[in-house]
């Protein structure tokens, strides 16, 4: 785990800093099925790095299909941080993930180690670079009327609601979005009504880094997700959605609802796995949007990728 302390937190990355400098930290985004984690397993090889996974559902435990998280071997052939820590029904928010993050990265910088970020979630990536305000803490008597709200109305209505208060944010999101939405919306209405920086981020801290987009070609991209999308079926993506449970804070991540539709009788398995190719594809254009507004990105393809960190940060 890496829930440290700001002060904890300052004293690793006093010590890191000389580290950084040296060599950075590769950020490596990318739609999901477009090679995301074979590519950062194959550069961590290559250049003696760990990965700190930045994806907000691989983050929970038990959901390794649906999330399409890395496997058991891939995460003996190289060291993962943050991938399945956190319990289901657990929340988590951006600002915990820039501070545990950073304490990742402090750890494996200062055993000698290079660090490369890999994740398809763009919010988590803006806020570990410093380009996004976060929320200072939670308001629970916010979140409780948020939870009445949300047992009223449904997530369109939330969404309406969060465009009034942050238009900004509320076009960022799909309008379906409900966990997002919902701690957006928790944001919006804390007082102070306005987020505060996060006080540490790779840009305030002076840490070199290159972000990276995989490009993929789009028939590609369309042949890997029905692949995966047969994949997670084969390995028991049902069971492990009926073991989740609707309870679960992640239950809303992509496969999971369509899951449990066909275990509950409401689809034919035909019908579910259209409909997980298809909400898939549609989270893939979600990604592929953010991504395009994103500051500082490179967009190149994964062969183009050792060398732009050989250039960008003096990887050798």
């Amino acid at each position: 785990m890496f829930h440290r302390t700001i002060g904890e937190l300052s004293r690793a990355m006093r010590s890191v800093n000389h580290i950084g400098e040296r060599d950075g930290v590769l950020i490596l985004a990318g739609q999901t099925g477009s090679g995301k984690t074979e590519l950062a397993i194959g550069l961590a090889q290559r250049f003696d790095a760990e990965i700190v996974g930045a994806d907000s559902r691989q983050i929970y435990a038990g959901m390794a299909i649906g999330t399409a998280a890395p496997t058991a071997a891939q995460r003996a052939a190289v060291p993962h941080h943050l991938i399945e820590f956190l319990d289901p029904h657990e929340r988590y928010s951006a600002g915990r993930f820039v501070t545990d993050a950073l304490a990742a990265i402090a750890d494996i910088q200062n055993r000698g180690k290079r660090a490369i970020v890999a994740g398809g979630t763009g919010f988590y990536i803006r806020a570990l670079t410093g380009g996004a305000r976060l929320s200072p803490q939670a308001d629970p008597e916010v979140r409780d009327r948020l939870s009445r709200e949300a047992r009223i109305h449904d997530a369109e209505f939330l969404h309406g609601w969060l465009s009034v208060r942050d238009p900004r944010r509320a076009a960022a999101l799909h309008p379906r979005d409900r966990y997002r939405v919902m701690r957006a919306l928790e944001i919006a209405l804390s007082a102070p009504r306005t987020g505060l920086a996060h006080p540490h981020t790779l840009e305030t801290l002076g840490i070199p880094y290159a972000k990276v987009f995989l490009q993929i070609d789009a028939a590609e991209l369309r042949r890997r997700i029905e692949g995966r999308i047969d994949d997670m079926l084969a390995r028991g993506l049902v069971e492990e959605a009926e073991r989740i449970g609707l309870e679960a804070v992640a239950f809303d991540a992509v496969g999971y609802p369509q899951a449990l539709a066909f275990a509950a009788g409401w689809c034919t398995f035909a019908e579910m796995r259209a409909l997980l190719i298809r909400a898939t594809r549609r989270y893939a254009s979600r990604q592929a949007a953010w991504f395009r507004s994103e500051p500082n990105v490179h967009r190149v393809h994964a062969s183009a990728v050792p060398s732009l960190a050989r250039e960008m940060l003096g990887w050798v």
